[in-house]
């Protein structure tokens, strides 16, 4: 689908009239808006969202990535974290020595571990399911945000249980939130292309759905700039869209650009800035329900996770500790940042720091 505009300046003032009363954004406002190349006025509207949802606020919180395993059953095209089983490399810990990693890294104002690992067919559910519960025992008062919807998907094919009943037993053992990664594009056109053979799009919306009326709060996102269109990205959006009309359980959106297979990768190779401050403010304007569009550091770098925040991001993410799977990617960020950092960061940008914990309950305001 191509929107032909003949007068692109009244089409950008509709838009921004429909901005300035509250309405919602068209797929064609959408296409429109990727069409454009006036990413000031882009940004200035979604500016003016964000001010009127989260005033001069943005959030961080004091986190800790986790990775059990890396092998994974999975292909997916665009990743370079995966392992096949006895492949140099691969590697599965077992909770006790995950707990190890943890004690030699952990700081007490950590709130949240963040657990991504891959899709590994040669450990029962039960394993998965110890892991969480094992981590809740030893530090019950961190949040625990655990498995893709494309992770719950596969526990439930390996186990014989429903995403329900999957969603539940995890949550008996201390699961509180789903991250948002196995999305990628929610169209079936880009998951055939890039080998997306986990979760279809219609099982990770449903994923989520049975979280939300569970009465979890989880997390979305989209992996942007390989072979999807822009309509591609624009429909990705308006499903989050619907489902988060239905249950109002996404706190955030986080567009993440693809990472190239190596540092030392081109130009070329890598989204554009443009891009992605451009990725960053459509997406606030088009989910004007989610509460949270995140600028996530370790996929666009420190100086453009500054200037999002005046595009539309109310989100630094967190400190991390030691990020692996976009690094494994090629990524040219931090592996992390300090509390101290994430501060100056926002501080940087005019904008008021604000930790949080897992849920936006705000814990400190600096």
């Amino acid at each position: 689908m191509s929107v032909v505009i003949t007068n692109p300046d009244k089409r950008m003032a509709e838009i921004a009239e429909k901005v300035d009363h509250g309405q919602r954004l068209s797929l064609e406002d959408g296409l429109f808006l990727y069409q454009s190349d006036d990413l000031l006025t882009i940004g200035q509207l979604a500016n003016k969202v964000n001010t009127r949802m989260n005033g001069n606020k943005v959030y961080f919180v004091q986190n800790m990535s986790l990775y059990f395993t890396n092998v994974c059953e999975e292909r997916c095209a665009f990743c370079h974290f995966r392992r096949d089983e006895g492949e140099e490399g691969a590697y599965t810990l077992t909770p006790g020595q995950m707990l190890e990693y943890v004690a030699e890294n952990y700081y007490p104002e950590i709130r949240e571990f963040h657990i991504s690992q891959g899709h590994n067919p040669h450990l029962p559910f039960e394993y998965y399911v110890d892991c969480i519960r094992q981590l809740k025992q030893a530090y019950p008062d961190v949040t625990i945000k655990a498995h893709t919807a494309a992770e719950i998907e596969f526990f439930s094919r390996i186990s014989g249980l429903s995403f329900r009943d999957v969603l539940k037993t995890l949550m008996d053992a201390g699961l509180s939130t789903l991250p948002g990664g196995g999305a990628e594009i929610l169209t079936e056109r880009y998951r055939n292309k890039m080998k997306v053979e986990k979760a279809s799009s219609e099982e990770w919306l449903d994923v989520h759905r049975n979280a939300h009326q569970l009465g979890m709060k989880t997390h979305a996102t989209m992996l942007y700039g390989s072979i999807e269109t822009m309509e591609e990205r624009i429909r990705h959006m308006m499903l989050l869209r619907e489902l988060q009309d239905e249950t109002d359980g996404f706190l955030v959106f986080i567009p993440n650009s693809i990472q190239p297979a190596s540092k030392n990768a081109g130009l070329k190779k890598r989204v554009p800035a443009f891009d992605e401050l451009k990725t960053i403010a459509i997406s606030r304007l088009m989910l004007d329900n989610f509460p949270h569009i995140k600028a996530y550091f370790i996929n666009i770098g420190t100086k453009l996770t500054q200037l999002s925040f005046t595009f539309g991001a109310s989100d630094a993410h967190g400190t991390i500790v030691k990020e692996r799977i976009s690094h494994a990617a090629g990524a040219l960020s931090p592996e992390g940042l300090t509390r101290d950092e994430l501060v100056w960061l926002i501080k940087g940008a005019g904008r008021v720091p604000v930790e949080r914990d897992t849920f936006y309950n705000e814990i400190k305001v600096y």
